[in-house]
């Protein structure tokens, strides 16, 4: 069990924001977190991510017939991108969880539900 799960935290941005910041800080990196640098480390993560994918061709939701150690894969992968962008976001001082609320609002004016 991890951390969180054993003292029954949620996870939020704001949660993974600070647990970022700390494990930087920690180990002296935030000089090497500039903008820049953490966006061309974010790609790299999307990449890795999308070899997961790569020959796969259509997976169905829910992975039915993807292994456990495939899932386990995927859900680093994924984890080290969102890593990545919430770190991003606080270093670039914006708000990414109103940031992405105002957009899915921006997205709903732009594509309306059809009728």
């Amino acid at each position: 069990m991890n951390g969180v799960e054993e003292q029954g935290e949620s996870v939020t941005l704001d949660l993974l924001k600070k647990k970022m910041a700390d494990f930087a800080k920690e180990r002296d990196w935030d000089k090497f977190h500039s903008p820049r640098n953490l966006l061309l480390a974010l790609v790299g993560e999307v990449g890795e991510l999308s070899e997961i994918f790569q020959w796969k061709g259509e997976v169905p939701k829910g992975l039915p017939d993807w292994k456990d150690e495939e899932k386990v894969h995927l859900g680093e992968e994924l984890s080290d991108v969102l890593l990545y962008l919430v770190r991003l976001s606080d270093i670039c001082g914006i708000d990414l969880g109103k940031a992405a609320l105002r957009k899915v609002e921006l997205n709903a004016i732009k594509y309306p539900p059809k009728k």
